[in-house]
């Protein structure tokens, strides 16, 4: 599990470290450095002292060589050499005989391998012999190594020390996400008010703020929850009421006439009850929780038809005239079980409030670069000031019985048209009665 505490301190601690490493390793070039310029003056000033020494007595002496620097006394322990030659090439002295510097008959520094070790020489030619003074150069680096070996230890030390205090800041640090998380977890079905922000720094303010969004939604998503639950509790009480007393009457029939009747009104309970069912199974299935869409492209004018016919033999019953009109090619990307859905709840409703004889029209259209799907029927409609509330879940009109319906085709039509980006529009139709009008986005 990953953790932001230790993964901040880890970069914290690889950046310290790798700082580190770049400190020493600048000390370490900047010390080499340095010291070089140094011991290479020095050098010269051994080879100054010792043309001073050689030919002091002679003409204008050279220049008097400066007092050596103070890191020659507080390390004594380097070793010079030193030699004498003639013009010619001729030793004539030299500090020590086991090393055998070479021959230089121009002045200045320069860089030789005697033996398998690297030597830095100075070499000053005077008018009357050349004298040289030589160091190791493995003795320059064992100071520099010894330099950065004293620097390693404190600057460790002062990593760990910091190490340490920028753990326990990072700990502090984080203690409101802490607390942020208490907050949260302090919610629950019951209890999703919002949480206060200024209990919280300004930098978990979005954060907060975005639980509290999420909060809410889950609030009005648990609500309307609890109402369609309620809702549909209370309206499955009216059909099984129904249902119960219209089998008391069968039981009761006296004649043959008297039992077909009741079986007839139990059989129209039943299908009641049963669609009503259906609805509430089509609705759950909408919900934010619901399936995904799958979207694949739909020619409207195909399910025009279809629909039509799938309803043909009950508006055939009813002696109502159902018929299909399609103009132009609407296709669009939709799912095409939820637009079957919608579809077949619109024109359920036009033919259970169109009387015998009339009317119910299902249409499929390209207008002004929309496809449009309606449906307009020869029923009572709808009044104005209705038509808005007639979305809503359970709501039947002003004089509609409960057996007209449950009150949930409208609310599943929205439903499904909202899922794909698409509007209800409810209009007086032709033959006065209600025109349901779906408008699909280009």
């Amino acid at each position: 599990m990953r953790s932001i505490h230790r993964n901040l301190l880890a970069w914290i601690m690889g950046a310290l470290a790798v700082g580190a490493a770049v400190l020493l390793a600048g000390s370490w070039y900047i010390l080499e450095s340095e010291m070089g310029e140094v011991f290479d003056d020095n050098l010269k000033q051994v080879a100054l002292a010792l043309a001073h020494h050689q030919g002091g007595t002679r003409g204008n002496p050279p220049r008097l060589a400066e007092q050596l620097p103070r890191i020659y006394e507080e390390y004594g322990k380097f070793e010079f050499v030193t030699a004498v030659w003639s013009l010619n090439g001729r030793l004539l002295n030299s500090s020590d005989a086991a090393v055998h510097l070479p021959f230089r008959s121009r002045s200045g520094l320069s860089q030789v391998v005697i033996e398998g070790h690297r030597w830095y020489l100075y070499t000053i030619v005077l008018h009357d012999r050349i004298v040289q003074s030589a160091q190791l150069a493995s003795e320059r680096e064992l100071l520099a190594r010894e330099s950065i070996s004293a620097l390693v230890g404190p600057t460790l030390g002062l990593l760990s020390l910091i190490v340490v205090l920028l753990a326990i800041a990072v700990r502090r640090g984080l203690t409101p996400l802490s607390t942020a998380a208490d907050d949260v977890a302090a919610r629950s079905a019951e209890a999703m008010h919002p949480i206060a922000l200024e209990d919280h720094p300004r930098e978990l303010h979005p954060l907060v703020g975005a639980v509290n969004g999420l909060m809410a939604r889950l609030g009005d998503a648990l609500a309307v929850q609890r109402h369609f639950v309620a809702d549909a509790a209370h309206e499955l009480r009216t059909p099984m009421t129904a249902l119960r007393l219209q089998l008391q009457l069968l039981e009761r029939a006296g004649d043959e006439a008297q039992r077909r009747e009741a079986m007839a009104e139990l059989a129209a309970g039943v299908e009641r009850a049963q669609h009503l069912v259906e609805q509430l199974l089509q609705l759950s299935k909408l919900g934010p929780e619901g399936a995904e869409l799958k979207p694949r492209p739909v020619a409207l004018g195909e399910l025009a038809r279809t629909c039509v016919a799938h309803f043909s033999a009950r508006a055939e019953a009813r002696g109502i005239d159902l018929g299909a009109e399609v103009a132009g090619e609407p296709i669009i990307l939709a799912d095409l079980s939820q637009l079957t859905t919608l579809l077949n709840n619109l024109v359920d409703n036009a033919l259970r409030h169109t009387p015998a004889g009339g009317r119910v029209d299902v249409c499929a259209l390209l207008r002004d670069g929309h496809c449009l799907l309606q449906v307009a029927d020869s029923g009572p409609g709808i009044p104005p000031e209705e038509r808005e509330r007639v979305f809503d879940r359970f709501y039947r009109g002003a004089g509609q019985s409960a057996g007209g319906g449950s009150g949930l085709g409208l609310a599943i039509v929205k439903a499904v048209a909202e899922r794909h980006g698409a509007g209800v529009a409810l209009e007086q139709s032709a033959a006065g009665g209600l025109l349901v009008t779906v408008r699909f986005a280009p």
